[in-house]
């Protein structure tokens, strides 16, 4: 049985749900422990349960990967641990790379299942699910967004303090400044209710129709990555092959074709509901409800039925 360590991604004093995911899937698989890392994080570990490792020091104040590294690396040669799992992000995906380099382990992606010998993982875009293993003494694994549910975790941590030591080449690196986009509501991991917009919502502006409804319902936006590029709306937002992976209760799709692209990031919704005027759009064949129409007719409606509904 694999010795797992998982590294739990924290935001303003909150272990990131996919951390929490990831972290449910090795209670399954027998001895495990979480570390987190950071500046006065020592509470975050509160309320997790199980085994915690502490790395609190003020040169992890900021979200630098190099430095995490280091912990890991402390942590998986002085403990043993042969397994490490990450939840996808920016940072994990940064860490996991490093630390694959700085333990010569070997690293496979877009996890959906671990058994702690072999993963799955979707490939050829989605199309099929292969089994991935590992050859070096070290696993290392980073889980698509979305493919797990966070479980049971919680009560009690074994909260174990680790001592912090930075190679010279760690600290070269300074955060100088950090961009916080706003944002209103639940973001797109987190929500029950998501609406998307693609390019059938013809301009950035129309982009208002797609809040308005998310507004309505409680959710949040996203938007395909054609909308991405196209500069019309951030890319936190994107949802797909090469943006994040949701499975929210309802997925309401604004003038999205549903390319295999975008499939990918949303197929796991409980409910898929598709707007679009084109009868033959792809999206069609994987949504439980398809609306032949003008959006920009039937969203306005839909919008003001949800508020009369909800008042």
């Amino acid at each position: 049985m694999a010795k797992t360590l998982v590294f739990l991604e924290h935001h303003e004093g909150e272990v990131q749900k996919g951390s929490l995911a990831v972290l449910a899937k090795a209670v399954q698989l027998g001895e495990h422990a979480g570390v987190i890392a950071g500046s006065g994080v020592r509470a975050v570990a509160d309320g997790i349960g199980g085994t915690i490792w502490v790395a609190d020091d003020e040169r992890l104040a900021a979200p630098l990967p190099q430095p995490r590294v280091d912990v890991l690396a402390k942590l998986v040669r002085d403990e043993g641990y042969d397994t490490v799992l990450f939840a996808q992000s920016v940072l994990a995906a940064d860490v996991a790379a490093g630390l694959a380099a700085r333990l010569d382990a070997g690293l496979n992606w877009g996890l959906v299942d671990f058994d702690g010998e072999r993963g799955r993982a979707p490939a050829l875009q989605d199309t099929v699910v292969v089994d991935v293993a590992w050859t070096s003494p070290v696993r290392i694994g980073v889980f698509r967004a979305g493919s797990l549910d966070v479980g049971e975790v919680g009560g009690a941590a074994d909260v174990r303090e680790v001592t912090v030591e930075l190679e010279d080449f760690s600290t070269v690196a300074e955060m100088v400044e950090q961009a916080h986009a706003e944002q209103q509501g639940p973001s797109i991991e987190d929500a029950d209710v998501i609406v998307a917009g693609g390019r059938g919502l013809g301009e950035p502006e129309k982009f208002a129709l797609a809040e308005e409804l998310a507004r309505a319902l409680g959710g949040a936006v996203a938007a395909t990555r054609a909308v991405v590029d196209a500069g019309w709306y951030p890319y936190s937002a994107q949802v797909g092959q090469t943006g994040k992976t949701v499975s929210p209760k309802l997925y309401v799709a604004l003038g999205i074709s549903g390319a295999i692209q975008h499939k990918v990031g949303m197929q796991g919704s409980n409910v898929i509901v598709a707007i679009n005027k084109d009868p033959n759009a792809p999206i069609f064949e994987y949504s439980d409800l398809g609306v032949v129409g003008d959006l920009h007719e039937i969203v306005p409606k839909l919008t003001e039925l949800v508020r009369a509904r909800r008042s």
